[in-house]
């Protein structure tokens, strides 16, 4: 046997080992994923709980400031997990991470966090790098969606 057909031989070995563990991690993220279904559920019911709640608080069916915003962040939150969710159902359809799918669940985390932010009780530099981590975020996504030239090989139309 040559060196040639020794090294694609263990290449073979190499792809098959690699392929037994691709197919032993499939069931840990169908697990994850129904974990993150129960996690939604779960959410729904906070969101809910935390609606019933502030409503029926004296004075009743009149919400205040913080109680929207304690509302918005339960709804942001549930949100997040049907994010996380769709990024772990593309993982187990192309088994591959769409990054535009992250960067669009990361900017809605980093926005859900802007909007529960206590603007009294943090410092201006938070703020900033808050904002810029949001603004790196939007770009990120951006770019990941802008149509790009195709530079194909030559000859072809």
């Amino acid at each position: 046997m040559n060196n040639e057909e020794a090294g694609s031989e263990s290449k073979q070995k190499q792809n098959a080992f690699v392929n037994r563990l691709y197919r032993s991690i499939r069931p840990a993220v169908q697990a994850l994923a129904l974990l993150m279904v129960m996690v939604i559920w779960w959410g729904v019911a906070d969101v809910v709980y935390v609606l019933y709640s502030r409503i029926s608080a004296h004075p009743y069916y009149l919400l205040e400031i913080s109680d929207i915003l304690a509302t918005f962040g339960a709804f942001m939150a549930v949100l997040i997990a049907i994010e996380v969710f769709v990024n772990i159902v593309s993982y187990l359809s192309d088994s591959e991470i769409h990054i535009d799918i992250v960067l669009a669940t990361a900017y809605m985390a980093v926005l859900r966090k802007i909007i529960i932010l206590d603007y009294k009780e943090v410092s201006p530099d938070y703020v900033y790098a808050t904002a810029a981590l949001a603004v790196a975020l939007a770009i990120g996504y951006w770019l990941t969606k802008a149509p790009r030239p195709d530079h194909g090989a030559a000859g072809k139309p």
